[in-house]
């Protein structure tokens, strides 16, 4: 099977595609069908620019502006960073407690707990 050449696109033809598929609202395959730009490459692109949306939904209004983007990754990362924080306690606490519940439930009356 032969390879098709490689195309390169400008990166002033790469903003157009971009807003022509976010104003219309337009799904990796649609932009493949009027630009011939693979969905690889179109979500390749979207990262890049910051317009990562949950699949199926446009981006939020913070990516979807040039300055906008900087700030949605600066809270991105502020938010990553208290969940990594907190993550470990909370994550302990809920084996803690499933393993107390699940040695406690087989165990006779009149026996003394150990905890973990």
């Amino acid at each position: 099977m032969a390879k098709r050449p490689r195309k390169t696109y400008t990166t002033q033809k790469r903003s157009e595609i971009l807003a022509a598929a976010q104003k219309e609202n337009l799904t990796a395959n649609d932009v493949k069908r009027k630009f011939g730009v693979t969905p690889v490459t179109y979500y390749s692109w979207r990262k890049k620019e910051g317009l990562v949306g949950r699949r199926g939904r446009r981006p939020s209004l913070l990516t979807q502006s040039g300055a906008g983007s900087n700030i949605a990754v600066q809270v991105r990362a502020g938010v990553q960073a208290k969940v990594r924080a907190v993550m470990p306690g909370i994550v302990r606490e809920e084996v803690t407690n499933y393993l107390n519940a699940l040695f406690t439930m087989n165990r006779k009356p009149g026996r003394p707990r150990k905890t973990l």
